[in-house]
């Protein structure tokens, strides 16, 4: 093996292994890679050497890119079954796809720190929502209308834009607690991570273009060898999680993604205080 081809190898390794290690948990927990990929990313981004000032934009743009492909294909199948609400989803695309812009502009020029920071408190409240046994709880008995509405839909984009994550976990929670049917909510949260992914990647490549500091591969923020591996890897090891989900209770499962992200989010803020 050559000097100048061995961080390439590595490098496509450690992203194969994040991509399984990615996708069994998000068919076991039932969500979007992005919210398991971008910690463990990040964590092998450093093993790697990847300067801290931009292993988080690294880790969030590349996962962004591998939720493209399956977000078309998850909400091409979901909208078959008549899962997706077409009318909310044209309210609120446009503002889903504002707030992935101007999330992943503010990220593109935040230190990785801070990126780790609003990670590690935004998954440690959605941790503590999921422990604790509040499935059933409403806000409001349907979606609701008014001027200060697209608050909701904009901050869901932009959050998830800075978290690297398709907005299947900001989507699904807001939508279940305005009486949105789980499998609706799913569907349409589909949708919206595409709306969230092809302009936050697209925003990434370009703000981080030419950055001496980047892994070998990478076009802007978004790690090309990352995405090569981790998408088809992600793809291939959901069933094994999926299949390991049926033999738990859906309480269960919500207390096990909720001991997960509370592990993720002490473990980033910890990393964004100490770094």
């Amino acid at each position: 093996m050559s000097a100048s081809s061995a961080p390439w190898l590595w490098l496509a390794v450690a992203m194969l292994a994040t991509g399984g290690f990615g996708g069994v948990l998000a068919g076991l927990l039932g969500i979007g890679g992005g919210i398991v990929i971008v910690p463990v990313l990040e964590a092998v981004l450093a093993s790697l050497g990847v300067e801290e000032a931009i292993r988080m934009h690294v880790a969030v743009a590349t996962s962004l890119a591998t939720i493209v492909p399956t977000s078309i294909a998850s909400s091409r199948a979901h909208h078959r079954r008549r899962s997706v609400d077409v009318a909310l989803v044209r309210r609120w695309a446009g503002f889903v796809l504002a707030g992935s812009v101007a999330g992943t502009l503010l990220a593109s020029h935040l230190h990785s720190d801070v990126l780790a920071a609003v990670f590690g408190i935004v998954a440690l409240a959605i941790a503590v929502k999921m422990m604790l046994p509040l499935d059933n709880r409403v806000l409001a008995p349907d979606v609701p209308r008014g001027p200060l509405v697209p608050v909701i839909p904009t901050g869901i984009g932009a959050l998830s834009a800075m978290m690297g994550i398709g907005g299947g976990t900001f989507s699904v929670m807001t939508l279940t607690l305005f009486s949105v049917p789980i499998h609706r909510a799913v569907g349409t949260a589909a949708l919206f991570g595409l709306c969230i992914s092809v302009p936050g990647t697209i925003a990434f490549m370009i703000t981080g273009f030419g950055d001496p500091r980047l892994p070998p591969g990478s076009v802007g923020y978004v790690n090309l060898v990352g995405f090569a591996c981790i998408a088809p890897a992600t793809f291939l090891a959901a069933p094994l999680g999926a299949a390991i989900a049926h033999r738990l209770s859906k309480r269960a499962l919500s207390a096990l993604f909720g001991a997960f992200l509370l592990v993720v989010s002490l473990r980033m803020l910890y990393s964004a205080l100490n770094g």
